[in-house]
């Protein structure tokens, strides 16, 4: 294998490999007789087909196999000959014109990771701002808890529909006079201003009392999910059978026994609990800003062009899909637009401190062990489905590029804490919105350094929020009562870039467009079969 630089400018390098056509030739000959004892051919004893006949049955096959073979080997061994640290896969191109009997040229293209000095981690200083858990917080959440489990009591028959009242009903949908399937439903219940009924329903609803008899005129949206009522106008007979009112709900014994919990007391300390761990989580998100600002104030080298290429691709692809969900998707498209080259910059300092963050952890031997891989791969293959779940665990097993960036955020997190345990931390107590606030100032500055470095004008973000926020949002909006309308279409994963520690996302995303996109309502409960005047 002869070998030529052709390129080496920053981290960038090239290489034209050759390869000796009596090498691969040496090659299919070896492999010829491998599988000859397993050939079998008419006229010939297991074994003793001659190797010319298996030539001309497989030759082309076994030659492309070696091929490949080589190629990769000749790449693996270039890497190891040079002493390269590739930061992503390798290009590799096979010469135009390559065909057997020939010497294979190849042209290989990569970036290398750059060399960084790790620095020195014995002058860290924090500030941890911590939150303590009020019994009016738990307060707070028990009443937002018996929000969300109302109850609803029969009113008087004398009782006119209002905003908030349950109506149960019996119902019977046609188009043309030709009743339609899945329109019909008994004893269906309907909250006026639930929004759980396609648009117009509800509100022709208003006003009507236990024995009523209505016929509701709706347009089913051009978006409905059933094509053959997508867009067309349809009758309802409907029934208004008894109309109930909110009924109050006693915080009580009884009211977390409902819950599935023994007492009220251990419905108070579960919710404890979970409101340390969210400000726990908060609060270790403020440190870890802090952390990371400081680490980049420090360093500033070059990073591979592809890792940020591929860093700028996730945030951009997280961009467009919120932008699309926008009121104004249009308006919020081209706002992002205008502020690509910021979001770039995001992405080269999110790569930066990957790097800086891996070294810090290499130096200091921080890993992650054999048994907390086993069970990041058993976690993630749970998203699958059962069927594929083994076959992606054996991908993970067998690709070392999608291993590592499975390991990323774990790795990423222990040098965070080795990190922690080395820092200077002093501790202030505040509230949750000034906590929060906190965050939020920490975000803007982050976002704006990248752009300072450069002269580019600086952006007001304090008002928006920023994509990795998003997710929160979310878990809020699917928490809310729901329209019987297409439930919301997951955002697909991200993927990380190969290689990259997943350098604290939330703290370097830009902010999104200014305008929140609207709450899609989650799927409401089912309701009694044969239901289509709900959404599906």
């Amino acid at each position: 294998m002869q070998i030529k630089e052709t390129t080496s400018k920053g981290l960038k390098r090239g290489y034209q490999v050759t390869i000796p056509a009596k090498d691969i030739e040496a090659r299919v000959d070896a492999e010829v007789k491998k599988i000859a004892p397993q050939v079998r051919m008419p006229g010939f004893r297991p074994g003793k087909v001659p190797a010319n006949l298996i030539r001309k049955m497989h030759g082309e096959s076994v030659h492309a196999q070696v091929v490949n073979d080589t190629i990769r080997e000749s790449v693996d061994g270039l890497i190891r000959d040079k002493n390269l640290r590739p930061a992503m896969q390798p290009k590799v191109e096979l010469g135009e014109g390559y065909e057997e009997g020939k010497d294979a040229v190849l042209d290989v293209e990569l970036e290398v990771l750059p060399e960084i000095e790790a620095p020195e981690t014995d002058n860290l200083a924090l500030e941890r701002l911590t939150v303590p858990v009020s019994d009016e917080a738990v307060d707070e959440a028990m009443e937002r808890i018996a929000g969300q489990q109302k109850s609803y009591k029969d009113a008087a028959k004398t009782k006119k529909a209002a905003e908030g009242d349950q109506l149960i009903i019996d119902f019977t949908g046609s188009i043309d006079g030709v009743e339609f399937e899945g329109g019909k439903a008994e004893d269906a219940p309907l909250v006026i201003g639930s929004g759980q009924f396609i648009p117009g329903f509800e509100e022709q609803l208003t006003g009507a009392k236990a024995g009523d008899e209505k016929t509701v005129t709706v347009t089913f949206p051009e978006d409905y999910p059933a094509e053959h009522l997508a867009g067309k106008e349809a009758q309802f007979a409907v029934t208004v059978k008894q109309v109930k009112v909110e009924d109050e709900t006693k915080i009580d014994d009884e009211f977390a026994k409902n819950l599935g919990l023994e007492s009220l007391d251990k419905l108070k300390e579960l919710l404890r609990g979970q409101l340390e761990q969210e400000t726990a989580g908060l609060t270790r998100t403020q440190m870890k800003r802090q952390l990371l600002d400081q680490l980049a104030a420090g360093h500033d080298f070059e990073v591979p062009e592809g890792m940020v290429d591929a860093e700028f691709e996730q945030i951009w692809a997280q961009l467009q899909q919120e932008a699309s969900r926008d009121e104004d998707p249009a308006k919020a498209l081209k706002e992002i637009e205008g502020e690509k080259d910021d979001y770039r910059r995001i992405a080269e300092r999110r790569v930066r401190l990957g790097l800086l963050l891996s070294e810090i952890g290499q130096k200091n031997g921080v890993e992650v062990s054999q048994q907390e891989m086993s069970m990041l791969i058993q976690q993630a293959a749970q998203q699958y489905r059962a069927e594929d779940r083994e076959r992606f665990m054996q991908y993970i097993q067998s690709e070392p590029m999608a291993a590592a960036q499975l390991r990323a955020p774990l790795y990423e997190d222990k040098v965070v804490d080795f990190l922690f345990e080395k820092a200077e931390i002093t501790d202030r107590e505040v509230t949750r919105e000034e906590l929060e606030a906190a965050i939020e100032a920490e975000e803007d500055e982050a976002a704006a350094k990248p752009a300072a470095k450069k002269k580019a004008p600086a952006k007001k973000g304090a008002t928006k929020k920023a994509p990795a926020k998003k997710a929160d949002d979310a878990e809020g909006e699917a928490k809310k009562p729901a329209a019987r309308k297409a439930p919301a279409k997951k955002a697909p994963a991200k993927k990380a870039p190969a290689k990259k520690a997943d350098a604290d996302k939330a703290a370097d995303e830009k902010p999104a467009a200014k305008k929140k996109a609207p709450a899609k309502k989650a799927p409401a409960k089912k309701a009694p079969a044969k239901k289509a005047a709900t959404k599906s």
